[in-house]
């Protein structure tokens, strides 16, 4: 897997991005969602995660977890329309998973997507990349 380092952040090539700092991966039917490196280094530790229920459905741009820190609180928002399908339970226990793993174990929920089409007008790694280099003024 390939991979965009910006200002010490890691920035993997294979999903979409949103400018909210959450990523996207499509594995089969389902869209895995998480934060990004760069969105979980700002945040710093991770101490809790309200999960969404699976069931229900989502519109892109809702706010649908949310993510404690011992610095601040951060609204997850859902890239894509649809209906929540997993949540990853293990984030009640360990939060810090996000710290430790944001693109693999520290995924928080996945998705079944209404329409997979959208999942192409999201942030290419490229441009989200470019994103953080602008905002850490770079």
């Amino acid at each position: 897997m390939e991979e965009i380092k910006v200002n010490g952040y890691l920035v993997l090539t294979d999903r979409r991005y949103t400018e909210s700092d959450e990523w996207v991966k499509l594995e089969g039917e389902l869209a895995k969602v998480g934060i990004t490196d760069y969105a979980q280094k700002k945040l710093k530790d991770i101490v809790s995660v309200e999960l969404p229920e699976t069931g229900s459905e989502v519109k892109a741009g809702e706010s649908i977890a949310v993510v404690e820190s011992i610095k601040s609180v951060a609204d997850i928002y859902t890239p894509l329309d649809g209906v929540v399908e997993l949540i990853n339970e293990k984030l009640l226990d360990q939060p810090e998973l996000i710290n430790d793993d944001p693109y693999g174990e520290g995924w928080i929920f996945a998705l079944r997507p209404a329409d997979k089409s959208k999942y192409d007008e999201l942030l290419t790694p490229q441009q989200y990349a470019e994103r953080i280099r602008k905002a850490e003024g770079g």
